[in-house]
């Protein structure tokens, strides 16, 4: 499909947009990007969130995931036609057994990293250097997971079995960068307080499993924080479900009324019964490079918004709004509920999360309010400012 948008350099301060080249109608579909690199979070796939190694798909059943998600294995759904898992597609990779949803992406993992990450019978050894990395990662990085050690290592890995390894050093280095310091707080919020020393126990692993020549200046510490920091402020959250797929599809179903009545009420309670059992960690989870959505600027009255409908790693920017030619094209880094606090406390969480302060025209327009947080805000302050950061990354 055709782009309807590119990016350009605004200025020092703010770094690249991104703008329509035409005009784009409320709910239509600027663009369908893939990312340059993506991976599965951790702890995602350790408690058996099922997911193309590749593409993210959700590998398990509509019913499967319901199942697994209500700890009760007696569930039935009906209407089972409407799922669009196709269990005869997945492939495994037969050194390892990581499993893909269709030849296509186990062909494609292979071609761009998985040769060089491929663990082959040491799979379960935990001396494998490989193995090490993701065991500290996961003990340095709890749920709710916002980035992945993994990306990383299909970013290097990538560039090791790439013929023309500057073309992808080059598309790598396009996404934002930040100063030494900006980088710094960046590394600190993913790790928490011990950093530095994690830091550098990630990176003596890293450099364990992946050393390599032509990336030398990846594996110091200046460049290995640099690598860092590039994940924590350009990875975006991928979300994929199975069983949100199925929804999806009941939804459009041509039903009579008694039928729609039963449906929606079978699916309200359902998810209701998730909640109970599972919280809101409901999708297969990680997160992805995106080259024109990282160029998407934050604004508190997004006029787009990201999403992943075709159930894999394949982000669809649609507008919430009619955008003219040349217009800038913005999104939200704040989820709905954050959106609606006081303009102190939006800026509270993009200075500490995004390093900058919004002057979107929300925020111009209420820059003369007084400089607190409403009362309950104010009481929520502390606790809830990293759980805000976790919900945006994952929210999707």
């Amino acid at each position: 499909a055709a782009v309807a948008a590119e990016a350009r350099f605004i200025s020092s301060a703010k770094g690249k947009g991104l703008f329509a080249t035409k005009n784009i109608r409320k709910g239509e579909t600027v663009f369908v990007e893939r990312p340059v690199v993506s991976s599965q979070f951790l702890w995602n796939a350790l408690y058996n969130y099922r997911a193309c190694d590749h593409c993210l798909r959700a590998l398990e059943t509509a019913e499967e995931n319901a199942q697994r998600l209500l700890g009760k294995s007696s569930l039935v759904l009906p209407y089972p036609d409407q799922c669009s898992i196709r269990k005869d597609l997945h492939q495994q990779c037969p050194q390892c057994q990581v499993t893909y949803c269709s030849a296509e992406c186990k062909q494609a993992a292979l071609e761009q990293y998985h040769q060089v990450l491929c663990l082959g019978p040491s799979r379960d050894d935990p001396t494998h250097p490989l193995n090490k990395l993701q065991e500290a990662w996961r003990n340095m990085h709890y749920p709710p997971e916002t980035s992945s050690i993994m990306l990383m290592a299909r970013m290097v890995a990538t560039v090791k079995q790439a013929k023309d390894k500057e073309w992808w050093i080059k598309a790598f280095s396009q996404f934002c960068n930040k100063t030494a310091n900006e980088e710094e707080e960046i590394v600190h919020k993913l790790l928490g307080d011990k950093f530095k020393g994690q830091l550098e126990l990630l990176r003596l692993l890293f450099t364990e499993a992946l050393y390599d020549e032509h990336l030398s200046r990846w594996f110091t510490p200046e460049g290995f924080r640099s690598l860092f920091a590039l994940v924590g402020t350009n990875g975006q959250g991928i979300g994929t479900s199975s069983l949100s797929q199925w929804v999806h599809a009941c939804d459009a179903l041509d039903l009579p009324m008694l039928q729609r009545e039963e449906l929606d009420a079978f699916i309200d309670q359902l998810y209701k019964d998730i909640e109970k059992e599972s919280g809101e960690f409901l999708n297969c989870e990680g997160s992805g490079l995106y080259v024109l959505q990282s160029c998407c600027n934050h604004s508190c009255i997004p006029n787009a918004e990201t999403s992943f409908p075709e159930n894999n790693f394949l982000l669809h920017l649609t507008a919430l709004e009619d955008i003219e030619a040349g217009e800038e094209i913005c999104i939200s880094y704040l989820d709905c509920c954050q959106r609606e606090r006081s303009r102190h406390s939006r800026n509270k969480i993009l200075r500490e999360n995004y390093l900058f302060t919004c002057s979107c025209p929300k925020c111009l327009a209420q820059a003369d309010d007084a400089d607190v947080t409403s009362d309950e805000e104010e009481e929520g302050e502390g606790e809830t400012d990293d759980a805000e950061l976790e919900d945006e990354m994952t929210d999707v």
